[in-house]
């Protein structure tokens, strides 16, 4: 069951970060009372080694350095004294986080924002790539006084005047050497100089090399070092499983594994706030009780909400990982992982939601077809291996329900008004003396369950079936712009992870950098460094492996963004023999910006090596073969 917090991130799982301060409170910590309040609001109570150390060493106006791995609790560490070093009344940006990623920007946004939700007047502002500027400028303009943004975005603001940081008191860089691994340290650097000297700085990185050593030496002055562990314990009393189900399919397969679950209550954990605003309405327009909550939803009606679950009036829960801090609930007894968690620690929190205090619980993570990589981190994590299930069809579903319904005969045969449904059964056998008793109650129990013929319901997808039985054959691809699935050109070239490749209209020649081709996908693609493959620069144009493809979108913003001052116009890479026919099969791709051929053209058709692109300029590996998949905002 659900008990009180004992960690910012995980209430009852054994660790050496929980067990390290057992000593020591929250409130023993001296942070501001409006802060102070908000923590206990949010049911924590024991700081996790990291926040026991770092917290009071940057109230005392300490920098510091954090080797942390995410889910050690390292974003309130910084978060808290972060905002304690803010005046709310004064509308100036007075400080800045930066990330690595857009997703991780959002998440340390939507955590700050949780842990000032005492302080009025105080407005956290995150700033990505792959989102609008101007809602970002006019919340800038308005006096937001915290930012979280990725350093290629908050570079843009600078360079438009919209970002002003001389008043900045409080700088923190989060994930540092995936910053470094993305080549966004001169960013960083240009940022860090932007600052005030006399600011106070906290850097945290996973592990620290010797270029993220000399960021520190450069930004920091006489850092406190805190290094902990990696945390990696699960629950044994919870069976973790996994089904393979592309990504347009969850909700059908979501309202399959709850229409057969005897958990009496389940909470299903997804990414952003967004999400969980649309698989809870998804799972309610299926007939699901089930609601949400996230950093939009306000205190009080989280409360109601967390108390209807409680009560039984709601038996489904979808939540943000931030959102679901603090619960208490004893019902839960089923987890899922609508999308596989950005880190396997996270993953180990989520499931702790169930099987506690004695109790058996059951965890299951939809994984799609390309995920296999994050898959194997998390059992690597895990130091066990998940089992794989199949998603439970039409016919399992109604043979539950029948079950379920027949469950309950023995209870109510002596109960009621029966003897009017005895009569209305024995006149119409009468009348129907080709059917039988038998027959006559399955057709009942049919009925009763909502089987109304063979013909699939709509509440369950028509073509469900088809794409479960076909997703373990293939990975998932990408919408093309038309909006049809499979998304690739038939005529792209393949790469090794079978994923589409992409060619930029930017070479060695333009003085481009394998750095900031990366840091324009992640930022105007919504990319992390995990979605790349290979990248290979040539004299005019570059080759970049996406194994996990593009949407639409993402395709159109990068199309716009420049490197080195040059248009990437981006298109799918179709091989170089056709590189070599400018006429044909251009049009294929999701998108096509600027000329079909290369500023060579026939000549970037190849360069000695097998596949027709020599590595003259050098190619790197800035990315796993983990990519996730491109997808739609709301599930279909």
């Amino acid at each position: 069951m659900l008990s009180s917090m004992t960690s910012v991130l995980d209430p009852a799982l054994p660790s050496s970060d929980a067990t390290a301060a057992t000593t020591t409170t929250f409130a023993d910590l001296d942070l501001p009372a409006p802060l102070r309040e908000a923590v206990l609001e949010l049911g924590f109570t024991t700081p996790t080694a990291i926040q026991a150390e770092a917290i009071p060493a940057l109230l005392a106006g300490r920098d510091i350095t954090g080797v942390a791995q995410t889910g050690t609790g390292k974003t309130a560490a910084f978060g808290l004294p972060l905002l304690a070093a803010v005046d709310p009344e004064l509308r100036e940006v007075q400080a800045i986080v930066l990330a690595p990623t857009r997703e991780l920007a959002m998440q340390v946004a939507e955590a700050l924002e949780s842990f000032a939700s005492k302080m009025p007047g105080l407005e956290v502002v995150p700033v990505y790539g792959g989102s609008p500027y101007l809602p970002q400028q006019r919340a800038l303009r308005g006096g937001a006084q915290v930012v979280v943004g990725t350093p290629g975005r908050v570079i843009d603001h600078l360079d438009r005047g919209s970002l002003k940081l001389d008043a900045v008191r409080f700088l923190a860089l989060d994930e540092a050497d995936e910053m470094l691994r993305m080549g966004f340290v001169d960013d960083v650097d240009r940022i860090a100089s932007a600052t005030p000297a006399s600011k106070q700085v906290a850097l945290f990185s996973a592990t620290m090399p010797p270029a993220i050593r000399r960021v520190a030496a450069q930004h920091l002055t006489d850092p406190v070092e805190i290094t902990v562990a990696r945390q990696s314990s699960t629950v044994s009393s919870v069976r973790q499983t996994y089904a393979v189900v592309p990504f347009r399919h969850k909700a059908g397969a979501l309202a399959r594994v709850l229409a057969v679950s005897d958990a009496d209550a389940a909470i299903v954990f997804v990414r952003t706030r967004s999400a969980a605003e649309d698989v809870a309405v998804s799972l309610v327009e299926r007939g699901v009780a089930a609601a949400y909550i996230s950093g939009d939803v306000a205190q009080g009606d989280r409360e109601k909400i967390v108390e209807r679950v409680r009560s039984g009036a709601i038996n489904v829960l979808v939540a943000t990982d931030v959102a679901a801090r603090g619960l208490d609930i004893d019902r839960i007894g089923l987890v899922v992982n609508f999308d596989v968690p950005g880190e396997p620690e996270a993953y180990v929190h989520r499931i702790g939601r169930t099987g506690r205090a004695g109790r058996t619980g059951e965890a299951l993570t939809f994984v799609t077809p390309n995920e296999n990589g994050k898959l194997r981190a998390i059992e690597r994590t895990t130091r066990q291996q998940l089992e794989q299930i199949q998603i439970p069809s039409p016919a399992d579903v109604s043979a539950h329900r029948v079950a379920a319904l027949l469950a309950r005969v023995p209870a109510r045969r002596d109960v009621g008004r029966l003897d009017l449904y005895r009569t209305a059964a024995a006149e119409f056998l009468a009348a129907h003396p080709e059917t039988d008793a038998a027959e006559l109650v399955a057709v009942l129990a049919a009925l009763a369950v909502g089987d109304e013929g063979p013909a699939p319901r709509p509440t369950e997808g028509d073509d469900l079936d088809d794409a479960l039985s076909r997703a373990h054959l293939a990975p998932e691809r990408g919408p093309r712009r038309d909006g049809a699935e499979g998304g690739r050109p038939r005529s792209a070239a393949r790469t090794s992870s079978g994923g589409p490749r992409y060619r930029l209209a930017v070479g060695s020649k333009d003085g481009v950098q394998p750095g900031g081709i990366v840091g324009a996908l992640t930022n105007e693609g919504g990319l992390t460094g995990k979605d790349l493959g290979k990248i290979d620069i040539f004299s005019t144009f570059s080759l970049v492996e996406i194994p996990a493809g593009l949407s639409p979108e993402a395709f159109d913003r990068i199309g716009r963004a420049r490197v080195a001052g040059r248009p990437l116009r981006i298109r799918v890479d179709e091989g170089p023999r056709a590189a070599a026919r400018p006429d044909r099969g251009a049009s294929r791709g999701p998108a096509h910006h600027g000329p079909r051929t290369g500023r060579d053209g026939a000549r970037e058709g190849g360069y000695g090596s097998r596949e027709g692109y020599g590595s003259r300029d050098g190619g790197r590996d800035f990315g796993g073969r983990d990519a996730r998949t491109r997808r739609p905002s709301t599930p279909r």
